[in-house]
């Protein structure tokens, strides 16, 4: 179909309103990078848009030789895997048994899990809850209060719903019990709602600094978002200096031009690019998996 003069016009004026829009996007995340690997002391002097000025890998060394950022990084790591692991088992099994047209009760917990979708109990109540159950100081903290969420649930829900029931018949005929139907049928056959829920749970997980930060007092245990946090907070580099190993000390002799604004971006970018790295793996499950639920033909 051939296009007019309007509809030319239109499209390019579209296509430059998108290029804007992703260029605000994308520019933030440029302009840390390139901070990051531009000499502190030149920083300063501002004027660091689209390239370095002066080319320094000293903010990473100092990164990568601080042993609190090095045990924060692998925090997160495990934090992320077994986070999302957890919440994906549990939340898929909860969802599962809300299929069940059997389960007495169903509504009753459906409503109930919907409301606190909305209202929560508050940060004091949750506070003396995770103290009363001994998380506090521990790992877990930031890994069992969030195994279950409900708005995933209603995703894995649907998804479910919408699979034929004679797959489940035909594996009870063949002898499949319950949690033999879910692992062996149901399961593997959730591949793209399973990678969507999965990319968005760990995403969460790798993001979270606020929950360690009330919950954790044990520096070792920090994961690195909450250490860069303090950093972004810190207004004086001595600060941050004074609490590198000794191993790296001896070297910060040699790192004149290390600022507090170019060592937070150098962080920055090694807390944020090992998450963006998963998105091309399960892209392609994203137009599958994020319509779940919506109108089908």
């Amino acid at each position: 179909m051939k296009l007019s003069y309007g509809d030319k016009a239109l499209s390019i004026v579209i296509y430059i309103a998108f290029a804007v829009l992703g260029f605000t996007a994308f520019y933030p995340f440029w302009n840390a990078g390139v901070i990051s690997l531009n000499a502190g002391t030149d920083t300063m002097q501002g004027g660091i848009t689209f390239w370095p000025r002066v080319f320094s890998l000293e903010n990473y060394e100092v990164v990568f030789k601080d042993k609190r950022l090095i045990d924060g990084f692998i925090i997160s790591i495990l934090r992320t895997v077994v986070g999302t692991i957890g919440t994906i088992l549990a939340t898929s099994i909860f969802a599962y048994s809300m299929t069940k047209r059997e389960l007495m009760g169903r509504k009753f917990y459906m409503i109930a899990c919907i409301i606190t979708m909305y209202f929560s109990g508050g940060l004091i109540p949750s506070y003396l809850l995770i103290r009363e159950l001994g998380l506090m100081n521990t790992f877990w903290v930031m890994v069992i209060p969030g195994l279950i969420s409900i708005w995933n649930m209603i995703i894995f829900r649907a998804f479910f719903l919408g699979m034929p029931a004679g797959l489940e018949e035909s594996a009870k005929i063949d002898g499949c019990t319950n949690w033999g139907v879910f692992f062996r049928i149901i399961f593997p056959l959730s591949g793209p709602v399973l990678a969507t829920l999965s990319l968005f749970t760990a995403v969460y997980h790798w993001n979270d600094w606020f929950a360690p930060s009330i919950y954790i007092s044990n520096v070792d245990l920090l994961p690195i978002q909450t250490k860069l946090q303090q950093i972004l907070n810190s207004n004086i580099m001595n600060e941050q200096m004074s609490q590198i190993d000794s191993s790296a000390s001896s070297h910060l002799n040699k790192m004149k031009s290390v600022t507090t604004k170019s060592l937070a971006m150098a962080t920055m970018m090694v807390a944020t690019v090992p998450i963006l790295c998963v998105y091309p793996f399960v892209q392609k499950y994203f137009v599958k998996g994020v319509l779940i639920g919506s109108l089908k033909e």
